[in-house]
């Protein structure tokens, strides 16, 4: 006997539309809720809660049958919804095996693992698959987990205990006995073989498995001994594994169009959530997050938060997202909404027993936000200087915090000289000589100049025609009461003044 080295774990989700629409909104799943499909009048309930299921409600009734109960949540299918749940699943499963086969049965999805050679990470299978499961619940989806040497037998398996939520697990060998007692049902059968198996009084994979071969085959031809093979645990599989890329995004549709920034910062509260535990369960925090609104208007509204470094913060980007919000609100009312997330990596700062804590950096990026909805968003960030000797020769580049080597940070730090700027220049009175300034009076105080650099030309390019008619110079000055003073002058050649334009540090 050839003893089997396959060993599969299917996680099975069950009433999938209606777990895919309520992932997102948590505050529904208590309630009663219905997931309807169709175009109105032809509408028809394709998939329910428990809940629902309780008061009596089932798949294929109308919009009319379902009024006729109170207390009920009727949403819309979203194709767009399940597709993002699928990816959250296969993204989750992903992280405990890199073969993956996924597929669906009616209203539920499943995903198979192929986890041989696991244990020396995740431990026994049942550990495996507790830990697996705990995952898919923190994604706000219910659902099952067999575990058996046998591909199809772990799929049947995982389909009926798919209302327990809980971990099952076949042992080698024993899949015909864990299949005995299951209904044909698991087995989807065509409406022909149903009837055949029912004249026969076939109720059970057991008693399916019990029927000899030959007869069977003989009456039913090779798919009854596929359904045989089914019943017994001994079908082969070719497994054919997905590749999917790894991304973090969620979507979804509004049931209503919304203008309120309050319940669209809700909606997105639950979505970031989503995409935290997705990022964490890589050990990766968020670097960035894309905000895509489709508006009622037919067009579409975009942002992108970037705070100075990844995080994980939930509260953090919700408050970014709000002030971003804020400073550029959608101007149509939202029909649906995208977040899309780069992964980044957690910084990790060690500080010294005697070193001062350092604030926050989210508290940073709150600032910085509540700065840029103030000034405008091209009016703060970091100076960097052009190549150019042009007065304002700098632009203004957003904060970044970039990776240092330790060669770099050990270096000696050079000193440099802050200009602070004068807006608008101060107009001075200047006594020159030889064509030097000798002194000035400046806010009521007369300077006398002790040192002189320059003059530099100011204005123009040297690759052009604009004339050079400001001549820049730098002084050290002093005052009466000895005080220093080092400064920027300028002076206009065509109209003979001088201004103040910036004090050195």
């Amino acid at each position: 006997m050839t003893v089997s080295t396959e060993i599969y774990a299917c996680l099975y989700v069950k009433e999938f539309p209606a777990q895919s629409m309520l992932r997102l909104r948590p505050e529904l799943r208590a309630q009663p809720c219905v997931v309807m499909e169709g175009e109105p009048p032809l509408e028809y309930s394709c998939s329910l809660n428990t809940q629902a299921r309780k008061l009596g409600i089932s798949a294929g009734m109308t919009r009319v049958e379902i009024e006729t109960f109170s207390a009920v949540s009727v949403l819309s299918r979203s194709c767009i919804e399940e597709e993002a749940t699928k990816a959250a699943l296969l993204e989750c499963c992903g992280a405990f095996s890199p073969r993956l086969e996924a597929g669906s049965r009616g209203r539920a999805y499943y995903c198979v693992l192929d986890i041989v050679g696991m244990e020396k990470l995740f431990g026994p299978p049942a550990d495996l698959a507790r830990s697996m499961l705990k995952r898919i619940k923190a994604l706000g989806i219910g659902a099952s987990i067999a575990i058996g040497s046998n591909f199809h037998a772990a799929v049947c398996l995982a389909r009926t205990q798919a209302s327990r939520m809980d971990v099952s697990i076949i042992p080698q060998g024993g899949e015909s006995s864990a299949l005995s007692p299951l209904p044909l049902t698991v087995l989807d059968l065509t409406e022909e073989h149903a009837e055949t198996f029912s004249l026969w009084g076939i109720r059970t994979l057991g008693m399916l498995a019990a029927l000899p071969e030959k007869e069977l085959i003989s009456r039913l031809g090779q798919e009854g001994k596929r359904l045989r093979q089914l019943a017994l645990g001994q079908r082969p599989h070719l497994f054919r594994p997905l590749e999917s890329a790894f991304s973090l995004e969620e979507r979804m549709e509004l049931d209503t169009p919304v203008e309120q920034s309050d319940t669209l910062l809700f909606v997105a509260n639950v979505m970031l959530e989503q995409l935290i535990v997705r990022a964490a369960s890589r050990t990766f925090a968020l670097a960035s997050v894309h905000l895509a609104l489709s508006l009622e208007d037919k067009s579409s509204h975009l942002r992108t938060v970037r705070p100075a470094l990844p995080t994980n913060d939930r509260p953090l980007w919700l408050k970014l997202l709000q002030l971003d919000l804020e400073a550029h609100p959608p101007p149509a009312a939202v029909l649906s909404l995208t977040l899309t997330a780069e992964p980044g990596f957690s910084s990790k700062i060690q500080l010294g027993l005697f070193s001062p804590q350092l604030p926050e950096p989210g508290r940073l990026d709150i600032t910085l936000a509540r700065i840029r909805a103030i000034v405008g968003e091209d009016c703060i960030g970091r100076a960097v200087l052009k190549d150019t000797q042009q007065a304002e020769g700098f632009r203004l580049e957003p904060f970044e915090v970039s990776a240092i080597s330790t060669t770099e940070s050990r270096r000696a730090p050079r000193h440099r000289v802050a200009l602070r700027m004068i807006r608008p220049p101060e107009g001075v009175t200047v006594a020159v000589q030889d064509k030097r300034p000798e002194a000035f009076f400046f806010r009521g105080i007369r300077y006398v100049v002790d040192d002189t650099y320059g003059p530099w030309l100011n204005s123009g390019d040297w690759w052009n025609t604009t004339v050079w008619s400001l001549q820049q110079w730098d002084l050290v000055a002093r005052a009466r009461d000895d005080t220093l003073l080092c400064c920027c002058l300028l002076h206009d050649l065509r109209q003979g003044s001088w201004k103040m334009v910036g004090l050195y540090d």
